[in-house]
């Protein structure tokens, strides 16, 4: 977490933006629950924590730690923005069931080469891709 703190740190100096407490707490709430968190949840939590942070506050920090290369936002087909980990985790994709919400993060090097030789052939320079494939889980199958 120390390596975060500084990320965020350098960041907000770069910008020349004002270091805060609650910014420091919304990022140790945020990065000690490995899940993808919505700023509703985030925001529930962090209020246990310091009653005085706001529902804007704990919004914009996130988007500010998106924007710093700690977290992603995504978006599993329900409307509803999340948050998951970014620096440090290692890069996969969901699949994402549609009747219960459920996902599965996936690791497949096959579909990384497969999208690296795609974006080499058109001449195109990736810069960060999402991959997400929307159905229906085992479960749900019955």
């Amino acid at each position: 977490m120390k390596r975060e703190i500084e990320i965020l740190d350098n960041f907000i100096r770069e910008r020349g933006l004002r270091h805060t407490p609650q910014r420091e707490v919304i990022l140790r709430v945020f990065l000690s629950i490995e899940k993808h968190l919505s700023v509703d949840e985030l925001y529930t939590i962090v209020k246990r924590r310091n009653p005085k942070i706001g529902y804007v506050t704990v919004y914009r920090t996130m988007k500010m730690l998106e924007d710093a290369g700690l977290c992603n936002e995504i978006d599993f087909g329900d409307g509803v923005s999340r948050f998951e980990h970014q620096y440090g985790h290692g890069h996969h994709d969901h699949l994402v069931c549609l009747k219960c919400g459920s996902y599965i993060e996936v690791i497949n090097p096959e579909i990384e080469k497969l999208q690296d030789e795609l974006a080499r052939r058109n001449r195109f320079v990736p810069l960060k891709h999402k991959l997400q494939i929307f159905g229906t889980c085992n479960k749900c199958l019955g």
